[in-house]
């Protein structure tokens, strides 16, 4: 935090608890010149104001908020000081997971004189709930994805960390696989699906083709045959001219257009005679597609969940195209 914000912080904060002290005192001195429980001479539909003061409880309680405040700056901190108890509510100015790590291992030291909330609440929880992730690790996943219990803790993980991709129903979105489904671009299988989501993928990358095609009536012709390979009503002319073309297309997609898995090599070459699209099937985006190509990127997830978590939420995923 910088020194102007840091200040910004001091200032508005005491000031205002001053402030509001200030105005308590004032309310608690008559003013009205007249004695306290006398007719302030006021009256409406039958209602007289009289000049009681504050109730003694309520100013009290009030006056004890405010001390409370003081004291809950002076143990917990306020703007870049950590307080008397060196607390911080999570580490701050992190720029990667290493250094996460790093920072969280030296404050979990107690000698180290900071108490960061965040960090000693995820060990608590490690501490509770790691024997559980351990005993489902050591599980087959096809097994796991026959129990509902552990199948609702993989679940839970997967909207917590999946679902902003792929959807709270992990249906995906454009760009975004569907894992409900049977269509893979790299395999379905359990230790497919693991390495996918331990790993991530860094996709291979379909170049953009515009300029091998010859331009835009070059895109248009294999648009058309790529579209009609889903059995998709097409002008045969453009399908024709498109399908000689698609002889560059075939090293990734197979000869038939069945993609890299029906092929043995996976790749992420999706299949484009089912009819099941990534980026959208419609005939404009299709040409976008092969005009300017496409590249998608999953990150690792082993060192942000671990490989027992993953373990979980790959069983979670397997059992989803199985129904």
């Amino acid at each position: 935090m910088s020194s102007f914000w840091n200040i910004w912080i001091w200032v508005l904060t005491l000031g205002l608890l001053v402030v509001i002290f200030l105005l308590l005192r004032m309310c608690l001195k008559n003013f009205a010149g007249v004695e306290e429980g006398e007719s302030m001479g006021h009256s409406f539909d039958g209602i007289e104001e009289l000049n009681n003061p504050l109730p003694k409880w309520w100013s009290t309680f009030f006056l004890l908020t405010i001390i409370w405040a003081f004291g809950y700056i002076a143990f917990y901190g306020l703007g870049s000081w950590t307080g008397l108890l060196g607390w911080k509510s999570s580490n701050q100015g992190i720029l990667n997971l290493a250094e996460s790590k790093a920072k969280t291992l030296e404050y979990l030291d107690k000698d180290s004189g900071v108490l960061v909330q965040y960090d000693r609440e995820v060990a608590a929880a490690e501490a509770k709930f790691g024997p559980i992730f351990e005993a489902y690790a050591a599980r087959d996943i096809k097994d796991l994805a026959t129990d509902d219990e552990a199948l609702k803790v993989g679940q839970r993980l997967f909207i917590q960390n999946c679902a902003q991709c792929h959807g709270s129903d992990a249906h995906g979105t454009t760009g975004f696989p569907n894992l409900a489904d049977k269509d893979w671009l790299y395999g379905g299988s359990p230790e497919t699906i693991k390495e996918t989501i331990m790993n991530g993928r860094k996709a291979s990358g379909m170049m953009a083709w515009s300029s091998t095609l010859g331009g835009e009536q070059g895109v248009k012709e294999v648009a058309a045959y790529v579209i009609s390979l889903s059995g998709r009503s097409v002008d045969p002319e453009l399908a024709k001219a498109g399908k000689g073309k698609f002889a560059i297309c075939a090293g990734c997609h197979g000869p038939n257009g069945q993609g890299s898995l029906a092929m043995g090599t996976p790749m992420g070459a999706p299949n484009l005679t089912d009819n099941i699209w990534l980026y959208g099937g419609s005939k404009r985006v299709i040409e976008e597609s092969i005009r300017n190509g496409r590249a998608g990127i999953m990150p690792p997830w082993k060192d942000i969940l671990g490989e027992e978590k993953v373990h979980l939420i790959s069983a979670y995923v397997y059992s989803l195209s199985q129904d």
